[in-house]
């Protein structure tokens, strides 16, 4: 039977005689028991964790008895179960026996020179693609033949991070073991090593008194505090800090930089619990859709915004939301003051000024203000007057036939991402957002214009109810997921339009909203109108983050929307990398399909179990709820 199928039953087959009904039970209770003796009678199963407080999670198994009159696959599912699993951190947990049943294959662990890989941001693969326009720090993903099919161990030492908001200005040195920072940036405040801890002064080079203060500075020039301003873009951001101060504003900023010779800047930002992924500006378009943030960013970012075109700018003009602003400082913002500091020509610094301003006033954007160090321009809400300008200014041209919202490897061109069309001057392309909180939960407007084929005003909020019912199920089978600092960076692998990180919108944490780029992958922009962030990604690919990043997993339905495409444990790999030690993975599927992961999860160091789906034992749809226990580099289990 079909995921949520209902049984058309005739009135008479509804109302079952008392007799009829102690037959059933007699069936099955006959069957469950046959099954029993056939598996070996009744054992007490082991404590899942192994770890020392499993009273803190209580877990809703699913009962022999019901899934036995389901199916035989089913049936399977209070075998794989057993005791509670322990979601709490521990930092470590003790052996123990597994049932005497089929060993899955044993993943061994990677060697310790892999303890950071990424795998699509490789340095020595990089080394085999061209350095022209940064295109070598590009996505690169392995072959088939040079996938790692090991467990990227965590260096040795390794600590659960701290809780929000402490781990903003503080991270455990053992965690991400890197000095470079401290030396390179030492005069800027980055980061400092205090001990076994780091911390982050909240500096940076272009805001010597701290990311609030810089932030104040900016919120005088554009309005930070009403709610109009809530998704932001972060250009080579460092270790995000301006990403970090935005979120007591109420204000959530995709960060990103490279891989470079800053190591481990993106890891730094994560194990802080702000948002941060791997990318550059090189060739390829930005994983976003259009008309995504209310603002992007850039400080001493050191990205050359006025060459190839203004091809940078073109691509940050797509991304931003109709109104939405752009803010620069560093050089050559305020040149006159800092070139001598600079080490660069005056004459160099003013030419490269006037050609942003140039691009800038091509794609018909405003400069705001320039005020010291900071300089905003403000995108146009609409295009009726861009339009009529290009009889004058003939580049760059509008893009024709070319999906906006299409970013998975798809490459820049030097064309203006057109709005869509409005009637009058006044109205904003593609719809006004509401201020946050409202936008959450107000119709998106792409769904309201109905610019996404097969998705209605109705799918949305009966989504939208669904979620705040699933999470309140997730809720009451793992009692830490209430806790406010037991989980901080959730990773949504099939975010679809969001819903799962809007039920969450209440907690101290942030959701990765993930939209595969198979099936309808237009959803990412409702995300983006919702006030949430994310990125498109092919799961039979790695994903551009370090590992260790994430505290909890959740994956609806990605098995059985790629069990055609790429090996299981290809996904389940992936996920392991990118999950810390101690985390949490929520997987919803068939129970076939389950089963399967199960044992392939079983080899991978996890601790898991099968429970019943939130409507009961007679849905297919099962959960699969893990626990990744703890080891790192050294340890005897290796």
């Amino acid at each position: 039977m079909a995921v949520g199928a209902k049984l058309h039953l005739s009135p008479a087959a509804r109302r079952p005689t008392l007799p009829q009904l102690l037959a059933v039970a007699l069936l099955c209770s006959a069957s469950y028991l046959a099954g029993v003796w056939h598996h070996g009678g009744f054992t007490a199963a082991p404590a899942a964790g192994g770890g020392a407080s499993p009273s803190l999670v209580s877990i809703a198994t699913t009962t022999a008895a019901s899934v036995a009159c389901v199916s035989p696959t089913t049936a399977a599912v209070a075998r794989v179960g057993g005791a509670p699993l322990d979601f709490a951190a521990h930092h470590a947990a003790d052996d123990t026996e597994v049932n005497a049943a089929p060993a899955p294959r044993a993943y061994e662990a990677c060697p310790a020179k892999h303890s950071e890989y990424t795998p699509c941001e490789d340095v020595e693969r990089s080394l085999r693609f061209p350095r022209d326009r940064l295109v070598y720090r590009e996505r690169h993903c392995p072959a088939e033949g040079e996938r790692l099919r090991c467990l990227v161990p965590a260096p040795r030492g390794y600590r659960t991070p701290f809780p929000w908001p402490a781990s903003r200005d503080v991270a455990w040195f053992a965690n991400v073991p890197h000095k470079e920072l401290t030396v390179e940036k030492a005069v800027q405040n980055w980061i400092h090593v205090d001990g076994d801890k780091f911390r982050f002064p909240g500096g940076g080079t272009m805001f010597p008194h701290g990311a609030g203060a810089y932030i104040d500075d900016i919120g005088r020039l554009i309005p930070l505090h009403d709610g109009s301003i809530r998704t932001a873009l972060d250009t080579g951001c460092g270790v995000a800090s301006w990403g970090a101060y935005l979120l007591s504003r109420n204000i959530l900023a995709m960060s990103f930089a490279p891989r470079d010779s800053h190591e481990a800047q993106v890891q730094f930002a994560l194990e802080r619990g702000v948002p941060a992924m791997i990318g550059v500006l090189a060739s390829n378009r930005l994983t976003y859709p259009a008309r995504a943030f209310d603002m992007a960013h850039c400080s001493r970012c050191l990205i050359p915004w006025q060459l190839y075109d203004g091809l940078y700018l073109i691509e940050v003009d797509r991304i931003l939301r109709p109104g939405g602003y752009w803010i620069l400082s560093g050089p050559p913002i305020n040149w006159k003051k800092h070139w001598k500091g600079w080490q660069r020509t005056r004459e160099d610094l003013n030419a490269e000024q006037r050609a942003i301003e140039s691009v800038a006033k091509s794609l018909c954007w405003k400069k705001i203000k320039e005020v010291g160090d900071i300089a905003i321009w403000q995108k146009p809400t609409n295009h009726i007057h861009c339009k009529a300008s290009r009889r004058i200014i003939k580049s760059p041209p509008f893009c024709s036939n070319k999906n906006p919202d299409a970013a998975w490897y798809e490459k820049m061109e030097a064309c203006i991402t057109p709005l869509p069309e409005v009637s009058d001057i006044k109205e904003v392309a593609g719809g006004e957002l509401k201020k946050w909180p409202q936008r959450l939960t107000a119709m998106p407007p792409r769904i309201a214009s109905g610019s996404i084929e097969g998705v209605t005003a109705e799918m949305f909020n009966e989504d939208t109810r669904l979620w705040k019912k699933r999470v309140g199920h997730y809720k009451s089978v793992i009692s830490q997921f209430g806790q406010k600092d037991r989980y901080r960076n959730l990773l949504d692998m099939n975010a679809r339009f969001g819903g799962f990180a809007a039920a969450l919108a209440g907690d101290p944490m942030w959701v990765m909203n993930m939209v595969p780029t198979i099936g309808n992958s237009t959803t990412l922009g409702v995300i983006y109108e919702r006030g949430l962030i994310g990125n498109y990604q092919d799961w039979c690919e790695g994903m551009s983050t370090y590992p260790r990043t994430y505290d909890l997993i959740h994956a609806d339905s990605v098995f059985s929307l790629y069990k055609d495409r790429c090996e299981m444990d290809t996904i389940l790999l992936e996920m392991d990398r990118i999950l810390r030690p101690e985390g949490t993975v929520i997987i919803r599927d068939d129970v076939d399909l389950l089963v399967k992961i199960k044992s392939v999860a079983d080899g991978m160091r996890w601790n898991s179990q099968i429970v019943d789906h939130e409507d009961g034992p007679l849905v297919r749809e099962k959960l699969l709820l893990v626990v990744k226990t703890y080891w790192t580099l050294g340890d005897e289990k290796q």
